[in-house]
């Protein structure tokens, strides 16, 4: 290959406080257009603008956990651009004095684990939305306006499209688990920009690079990355120049497309906010910030292997949510059976959340309703089968696993007189076969007891039917 890919990224991330970074406003999304919004955040005369602590402290708690040094002293600042929807002609953030200095994220991209470092992590206030799609005139929207941001930025450390967005992945994951964002990137909670270049292989020298906005999902991109270097290298293959610009991800067309000519610093004429005090971070916030730092998903996958016993893989995959992760720990405190559990959640559950398009926390089955449903398993009172019907049933109702199963006489049964009478039926029923059987074709021993499941509709208890059947085959 004649050219490497560069990319480095610029995420912001909204924070999930229940109001905006400067005001009072509730931060919440989705509300009515202009409903979240008070002079403060319409910029009128006189308003000025108070720091929410929490904003603060999730900053801090977000560099603690990527390794980031924290600034004791860290300044806001002015970013003075023009645009509708920017009511001040001024955006609140932070320039020479950001709250976080470097840091870094491992990532694994399929081909080993990687260190991606980070320049820094500043505060900042979102702007509000245009919307251009109502009729033939722009819209003004400013719920938005104020709700507080993280950026963080990338070195240029990422050389691949894959890179990118598993360092994006886990970037979300940890702020999930932080549970300082819903890291929604359809909602725009999580938000990237991309910085892409090329240069020749062996050369330690940056070519000029492009930024791509308007990348709503992982897959897009990495579409758009995979797009842009392919871009560069057909303009320098045909002795042309990179132009430095920001440019549009277009995902219904498959391409990028110029917006405008980059900025550079100089062009927002950035200067201390001198209605904001500096941000002052002292050793006892640094101190509960740390006491409050969650398990992150490599050393709970890790005390899920030694303390339940289960696969790794079963670990990786519970633990990519801490909201699963959580869900499973409960179930397993009631079940008793942490393989079982694992089996029920990875299974059942997951592909519920995906058929129904849920959020575990909107999932009707509480953790101490399947872990009752799976001693029910265990104890022999159902089957694997008839806990599957349960479990439908325990979805649209408040019952539990045992209420469920008694009042649909869905127990099962394990009388052995019972059974024997029902495979008595199926052998006289079926002569063929069971000659067959008696003259050592003895695979169809899965065809007798599928009989006898099929009559007594599930609720044989298999173990008891097996005994029996052999039994009575051999006689």
């Amino acid at each position: 290959m004649k050219y490497e890919l560069v990319v480095g990224l610029e995420v912001h991330c909204q924070l999930s406080t229940k109001s905006k970074a400067f005001c009072g406003c509730s931060a919440q999304f989705g509300k009515p257009a202009n409903s979240n919004v008070c002079p403060v955040c319409l910029a009128l005369p006189g308003a000025l603008p108070v720091l929410n602590r929490q904003v603060v402290e999730d900053a801090v708690k977000l560099g603690l956990a990527l390794g980031s040094t924290i600034a004791p002293h860290s300044v806001l600042a002015r970013k003075n651009y023009f645009y509708p929807d920017l009511p001040k002609g001024y955006q609140i953030s932070q320039y020479e004095e950001p709250i976080c200095g470097e840091g870094s994220i491992n990532i694994d991209a399929g081909e080993g684990t990687r260190e991606i470092r980070l320049i820094r992590i500043h505060i900042e206030e979102d702007a509000g939305k245009s919307i251009h799609d109502i009729g033939d005139d722009t819209y003004i929207d400013l719920n938005r306006s104020g709700v507080p941001l993280l950026e963080i930025v990338s070195y240029p450390d990422m050389r691949t499209p894959k890179e990118a967005s598993a360092y994006l992945q886990k970037l979300r994951q940890i702020v999930q688990y932080l549970g300082i964002s819903d890291g929604n990137m359809e909602e725009g909670s999580l938000r990237c920009d991309a910085n892409v270049s090329l240069r020749p292989v062996g050369s330690t020298e940056y070519g000029t690079r492009t930024e791509i906005k308007n990348m709503n999902s992982f897959k897009n991109v990495e579409k758009a990355i995979e797009f842009e270097a392919l871009r560069h290298e057909e303009i320098l293959e045909s002795g042309g120049t990179i132009v430095q610009e920001t440019r549009l991800w277009d995902a219904d067309k498959g391409e990028t497309r110029s917006m405008r000519g980059k900025e550079h610093a100089h062009d927002y004429r950035y200067f201390p906010d001198p209605d904001l005090l500096p941000v002052l971070v002292d050793q006892e916030m640094l101190d509960r910030m740390l006491s409050e730092l969650p398990e992150f998903p490599e050393a709970r996958a890790s005390r899920f292997v030694s303390e339940f016993g289960i696969p790794a893989y079963d670990a990786g995959v519970l633990t990519v949510e801490r909201r699963i992760a959580d869900y499973f720990e409960e179930t397993v405190k009631i079940s008793g059976d942490a393989k079982a559990s694992s089996n029920w959640v990875m299974g059942e559950v997951m592909r519920t959340l995906k058929e129904k398009y849920l959020d575990i926390d909107e999932f009707s089955i509480e953790p101490e309703r399947l872990g009752n449903l799976i001693r029910l398993i265990a104890s022999g009172t159902i089957s694997n089968t008839i806990a599957k019907q349960v479990f439908e049933l325990m979805q649209t109702s408040p019952l539990s696993a045992a209420e469920i199963v008694e009042k649909e006489g869905l127990a099962q049964v394990s009388d052995t007189g019972a059974i024997e009478s029902v495979v008595q039926e199926i052998m006289d029923a079926n002569p063929k076969q069971l000659a067959d059987y008696r003259a050592g074709k003895t695979k169809l021993l899965g065809f007798f007891v599928g009989q006898c499941m099929a009559r007594m509709k599930g609720k044989a208890n298999p173990q008891v039917v097996n005994e029996v059947l052999l039994k009575k085959l051999e006689g």
